[in-house]
C-alpha cells in the first residue's frame, strides 16, 4: 500500500492547467498544492466515521479511533475546498450518521456546525437525501434510516445559484400533463363577483382581469390562478401589509397567477445506487450530484471532488459538460472510475454514430 507522501502525483502542483482527471493521492496533500479560488464547484462524500471498508487498510480518513479526529481530518479537507473554491462557487458535502452505543452521534450536524464557525463560510441549504430503497436494518427498537444531509455551502453572496435548472425534468413533466381548461374555469369567480360588495366599477375591472387570467391558462402561459375578493376572502398572511393585500384595499380585488412549476424544496427523492459491476461500498446517486450540478454551476465550469471514490462527481460533470478534477488514495477505484467515465464515453459516441 501506498503512504501518503508516495501517492501524492507531481502532477498537481500544475492541476489548473489539466483537468478532466483524477489523480491517485491523499486528498488533503494534493488539495494543499492547487491554486486558490480556481474551483468553481465543490461535491463529495467523505468516508463515513468506522462504517465501511474502503479498502485503505489504516490509511485515510475513517477509521480514526475518536469522533473528534474523524471531525478534524474532515475540517481540514474541507478547508482547503473553501480555499480552492471561487468566490462565486458552493462546497457540497454529503456525511452519514452513525450509532455510538445505541444513540445517533448526529456526526453530520457537529461537522455542519464546525464548518462554519470560523464564518469562512455559510450553510445555503441542507439538501434531504430521502432513500426510496433504504437498507432494511433489523431492529425492532429503531426506525430504519432512510434520510442523509447533503450540505450546501457558499464563501460569499454571489454564489452561483440556476433554480429553474434544478429538477427542471419535473416542471416539463408538469406543464406537458396540463390538462386543457374547460368552459366553466373561472366560473365560481364570476359567481362571486356578481354577488360581491364591490362597485360597479371595481366589478367591471375585476371581470376583465378575471377573463385575462381565463386566457392566459387556455394559451397555456399559466397553470392557473387564484382570485382574491373584498369582503370575500381573507387577506394575505394574516392581513400583513404587501402588495397583494394593497390591491385588494384600492382596487377590491386580486388575481393571483400560477405558473404550475413544482415548488424546489429541499428534499430530493432517488433510491440508493445499486450497480453490481462497481465494487465501491458507499456509492451515492448520480441523479442527485447531476442535478446538484446543474443547480450550482454552468456548463464548462470546473468541479471538484476530493473523495472520488468510483467517480460518480465525476461522471455527473462529464455528462452535464462540466469539466471535472477527481482525487482519490485508492488506487484500485480511480481505475474504476476511470472505467466508468470511458464507458460513458462510449455510450456517448455510439448515440452519435
Amino acid at each position: 500500500m501506498l503512504n501518503f507522501a508516495q501517492t501524492v502525483n507531481k502532477q498537481s502542483l500544475k492541476m489548473q492547467a489539466r483537468t478532466d482527471t483524477i489523480i491517485v493521492g491523499n486528498s488533503l496533500s494534493v488539495l494543499q498544492n492547487l491554486e486558490s479560488e480556481s474551483i468553481d464547484l465543490v461535491i463529495t462524500s467523505p468516508p463515513y466515521f468506522q462504517q465501511r471498508n474502503y479498502g485503505n487498510g489504516d490509511l485515510g480518513i475513517g477509521n480514526e479511533d475518536t469522533e473528534e479526529a474523524y471531525l478534524d481530518n474532515i475540517l481540514a479537507v474541507f478547508f482547503e475546498c473553501v480555499r480552492v473554491v471561487k468566490s462565486t462557487g458552493s462546497i457540497v458535502f454529503n456525511l452519514g450518521d452513525k450509532y455510538i452505543e445505541g444513540a445517533l452521534s448526529l456526526l453530520p450536524y457537529k461537522f455542519a456546525i464546525k464548518a462554519t464557525e470560523n464564518k469562512s463560510v455559510f450553510l445555503i441549504n441542507q439538501i434531504t437525501w430521502s432513500k426510496l430503497n433504504p437498507t432494511p436494518r433489523q431492529d425492532r427498537r429503531k426506525l430504519i434510516q432512510a434520510t442523509e444531509p447533503f450540505f450546501v455551502f457558499a464563501k460569499s453572496k454571489n454564489y452561483y445559484f440556476d433554480l429553474e435548472n434544478y429538477l427542471k425534468h419535473l416542471d416539463d413533466f408538469n406543464k406537458a400533463s396540463r390538462g386543457k381548461p374547460t368552459e366553466k374555469l373561472g366560473k365560481q369567480y364570476f359567481d362571486i363577483i356578481d354577488k360581491s360588495d364591490l362597485s360597479e366599477l371595481q366589478k367591471e375591472n375585476a371581470r376583465k382581469a378575471l377573463q385575462d387570467a381565463i386566457l392566459l391558462v387556455q394559451k397555456g402561459e399559466i397553470d392557473s390562478f387564484r382570485m382574491k375578493i373584498k369582503g370575500v376572502h381573507k387577506e394575505a398572511y394574516g392581513g400583513m401589509e404587501g402588495g397583494r393585500n394593497n390591491q385588494i384595499r384600492n382596487n377590491g380585488f386580486t388575481v393571483i397567477k400560477i405558473l404550475g412549476n413544482k415548488l424546489k424544496k429541499d428534499i430530493i427523492e432517488s433510491p440508493v445506487e445499486i450497480t453490481k459491476d462497481n465494487a465501491h461500498p458507499a456509492v451515492y446517486p448520480l441523479y442527485i450530484i447531476q442535478e446538484l450540478i446543474k443547480l450550482l454551476s454552468k456548463e464548462n465550469d470546473l468541479v471538484l471532488d476530493p473523495f472520488c471514490g468510483s467517480g460518480t462527481t465525476c461522471l455527473a460533470a462529464k455528462n452535464l459538460k462540466r469539466r471535472y478534477l477527481g482525487i482519490e488514495i485508492n488506487p484500485e477505484y480511480v481505475n474504476l472510475a476511470n472505467e466508468r467515465l470511458k464507458q460513458s464515453l462510449t455510450l456517448t459516441q455510439e448515440l452519435f454514430l
